[in-house]
């Protein structure tokens, strides 16, 4: 008997070693009625080293709202399951969609957690992680990259990213040319056979990339460490609406104000009516 609600279940499946799978996301997986999943031919080595048969959809960034009209007609009366080709579904993946189009019918809908890249990555990685921002992959256009890595500075605090082999170089030069002494963490084939953690200064990761220590192959998790030790300042107020009308520039009142307290020793409650007041002018 079918004791599943029928609805959508969003499940992770392993990033890599296969045994992660949990039990629970085993037992929906057998009992849905069918399974949107990215590429379906890899989502079949999932299901067939587990025995499990079923229908699958095709979903990625173009076909989404397609996909939400094609199966229309089952979303009231079966048991589907969301897959993403490695992990947590919805995480740097599409679906959102897809999700928002349940949760607006009021259909019902859960997650069943399990393997993700992130958090093994900032537990692997030694640096603090009680405070840390997930940016997701490092955009493609080299500005827009650099923008986005200048942010993540700034904020000083351990930042995360997805990136391909193909532009870490590029990244970490960037984020040697605004900060030398950051640590960087990159994380390869994690809970596989041949995963790599690659620990140290920036310099030093460039120079392990140069001297082919690190094999830039594939995809990775990078991990930035927050500015270490940097003294605090009391800005006078001069100085200090100086520095707020520069920052509005580039970044939103909220993030203004998260960068200028991290610099100095004035409270957010000043900075902000500060910024405020510079940005109505």
């Amino acid at each position: 008997m079918n004791d599943l609600e029928k609805g959508l279940y969003i499940v992770s499946t392993p990033i890599g070693n296969l045994n992660d799978l949990s039990l629970r996301a085993k037992d929906i997986l057998e009992k849905v009625d069918f399974i949107i999943c990215e590429n379906p031919k890899h989502s079949l080595k999932l299901l067939n080293k587990f025995g499990i048969k079923k229908k699958l959809f095709s979903l990625h960034d173009y076909n989404e709202d397609n996909l939400i009209k094609k199966i229309k007609k089952y979303q009231y009366n079966s048991r589907i399951a969301l897959i993403s080709d490695a992990g947590s579904p919805l995480i740097s993946d599409p679906g959102y969609n897809l999700v928002k189009n349940f949760i607006d019918k009021d259909i019902f809908i859960t997650s069943v957690p399990g393997s993700n890249s992130i958090i093994p990555s900032l537990q692997l990685s030694g640096l603090a992680i009680n405070t840390f921002i997930f940016f997701g992959f490092v955009p493609k256009n080299k500005k827009n990259a650099d923008l986005l890595i200048e942010k993540a500075l700034a904020l000083n605090m351990t930042s995360i990213f997805l990136i391909s082999g193909k532009k870490i170089e590029e990244a970490l030069s960037s984020i040697r040319n605004l900060s030398k002494n950051r640590d960087i963490v990159l994380c390869k084939e994690l809970t596989k056979i041949n995963e790599n953690i690659y620990r140290g200064k920036v310099d030093q990761i460039i120079q392990n990339i140069t001297n082919k220590i690190i094999n830039l192959k594939g995809e990775f998790t990078l991990i930035v460490g927050g500015e270490k030790h940097k003294p605090k300042e009391n800005l006078p107020n001069k100085d200090l609406n100086i520095q707020i009308s520069k920052l509005l520039k580039k970044y939103s009142l909220t993030e203004t104000v998260q960068i200028v307290h991290k610099l100095s020793n004035i409270s957010k409650k000043q900075i902000y009516n500060l910024a405020l007041k510079n940005k109505n002018e």
